[in-house]
């Protein structure tokens, strides 16, 4: 294995020199430290990350902590930071919690035994105390979800507006039986999103409001609850005329179940997804759908918690940046009158056809 002595010796310098280069001491000049770099990748050396530790000092390692990286929305989130953060000199690695507290806690440990530069994460609906002490001693911001018990410095998505927007457009085309799928209400995402739905039906009349009868939570990041989900909602006998989705896999869910249906969109239900995935321009009539800026939000994440690290300013002054999402109209959403219509001759076909 080839160590920083090795690399002195062929270059004819003291091995603090090496050392110092190779940790970008400003202390060493800039031509010294190319040369040291292009002799150390020649030779195949491999920094001891071990020793680093035991002198104090961080890895150049930044842990991203995510709950389900199947799900395509968290997929681009961990491809932006990884090229961003690469990019200044830093290596992403990831670990998946499926939302349990314990398994989020075991990674935690593993990422503060390797002396981690940092730490993005996603946190699950209710840390460990442990988990919320770890992150409190090094470097980290929340990323999507906001727990306030970690900490004040988070990157995220107006979820209550996003909502809104959505089931108030399906308001404005006359709609009143409009159902909402989405997160349980015990994680932050899920209870803003629901809040969203709610505010927008807030201003209807009392005898116009959906019950909640027309209001389905469970995983959010589960496919076949987004199935459970709308083929309950579908067996109602005053079923919805439409249906707002509150994540990617409830919307894929959804998708799936219309489709071995057979249901007519929109013309039987107007649908309103979440997020913009491959597809979904395409499917069926096209799916108006809430677009997220969801690689624009991770690439200014992990920018500014680069800078943070490199200033070591990263556990001092809150910080908040909210993105705004945007409305994507294509022909998954018609007015009422229009779906109205269209069940009236399918139940008079159906009764001339018998």
């Amino acid at each position: 294995m080839v160590t920083i002595k090795d690399i002195a010796a062929r270059l004819q310098v003291s091995p603090s020199t090496v050392g110092r280069a190779l940790a970008d001491d400003p202390r060493i000049s800039a031509a010294t430290k190319k040369r040291v770099t292009e002799v150390a990748n020649e030779m195949g050396y491999v920094a001891n990350l071990a020793a680093r530790m035991m002198r104090g000092v961080s890895s150049n390692l930044i842990g991203l902590v995510l709950p389900d990286i199947r799900n395509s929305f968290y997929a681009t989130i961990a491809h932006a930071l990884s090229k961003c953060v690469q990019g200044a000199g830093f290596q992403l690695t990831l670990s998946e919690t499926e939302d349990d507290r314990m398994v989020e806690l075991q990674h935690l440990r593993e990422l503060a035994s390797a002396n981690v530069a940092g730490i993005i994460i996603v946190p699950s609906a209710k840390p460990h105390r442990e988990a919320v002490r770890l992150l409190k001693m090094q470097p980290h911001v929340q990323l999507i979800r906001r727990e306030s018990a970690i900490g004040d410095q988070f990157f995220g998505i107006d979820d209550t507006q996003a909502i809104y927007d959505a089931t108030n457009h399906l308001i404005e085309l006359g709609h009143r039986r409009i159902a909402y799928i989405g997160g349980t209400d015990d994680l932050p995402t899920g209870a803003a999103r629901l809040r969203g739905y709610q505010k927008a039906l807030e201003p209807l009349p009392r005898s116009g409001k959906a019950g909640p009868d027309l209001v389905r939570l469970g995983t959010p990041g589960s496919v076949e609850f987004g199935r459970e989900a709308i083929r309950a909602l579908l067996s109602q006998a005053n079923a919805p005329t439409a249906v707002v989705a509150g994540s990617v896999r409830i919307t894929q869910g959804v998708l799936e179940e219309l489709t071995a249906r057979r249901i007519s969109v929109p013309d039987q239900l107007s649908v309103v997804g979440f997020g913009d995935e491959v597809g979904f321009s395409w499917w069926g009539p096209g799916l108006t759908t809430i677009g997220l800026p969801v690689h624009d939000l991770a690439t200014a994440c992990g920018l500014w918690f680069v800078h943070q690290i490199r200033h070591g300013e990263s556990a001092r002054a809150p910080y908040s940046s909210i993105a705004t999402s945007t409305l994507i109209m294509r022909g998954s959403t018609r007015e009422l009158l229009t779906v109205t219509r269209e069940r009236t001759s399918a139940a008079s076909r159906s009764k001339s056809t018998a």
